[in-house]
């Protein structure tokens, strides 16, 4: 993903807007869904991009201190979101496009990073919360893997995952 044509304010609103987003996205997809286990790792990735949008506003905030920050309407770099259509998607497909968005983020972390070689904090941060989103991914390709094999369990069998 090549970002030397944005500035840094531009990528850290698209990182704001991508978290929120993300978070939106997980908390709506936690909402309808019956298995209790899939429900919890759902609002566990949605707690994840709260805590990720709230380093991304103070990093703003200490970047841009006299700057209001406003989130575009439409992100500035264009990074996949996760595509929500519970009526017409089955979850394998729902998580499939959420872990697109999950390696996106990855890369688009990595290659931010790159723009704070002066501030080693920063950096690490950024590389931290890329791995993050790896993990993320993982997280969604095991549910997406289970989608595939039981793709009604979350409507028939809502407690498939527990064992005996």
């Amino acid at each position: 993903m090549e970002l030397s044509n944005y500035s840094v304010e531009d990528l850290m609103l698209t990182a704001l807007k991508s978290e929120i987003e993300a978070k939106v996205a997980y908390s709506q997809l936690a909402e309808g869904v019956e298995n209790f286990i899939l429900k919890e790792r759902l609002n566990f990735l949605a707690g994840e991009e709260e805590k990720h949008r709230r380093f991304f506003e103070r990093l703003y905030k200490k970047s841009f201190p006299h700057k209001e920050m406003t989130l575009p309407q439409e992100s500035p770099v264009p990074l996949p979101q996760i595509q929500i259509d519970a009526e017409n998607m089955p979850l394998s497909e729902i998580l499939e496009s959420a872990m697109e968005a999950e390696l996106a983020a990855h890369d688009f972390y990595n290659r931010l990073a790159d723009r704070y070689d002066q501030q080693p904090d920063v950096k690490k941060m950024l590389l931290y919360i890329a791995s993050m989103e790896l993990g993320h991914y993982k997280i969604l390709e095991i549910e997406r893997d289970n989608a595939k094999k039981f793709e009604d369990y979350d409507s028939q069998w809502p407690m498939m995952h527990v064992g005996p």
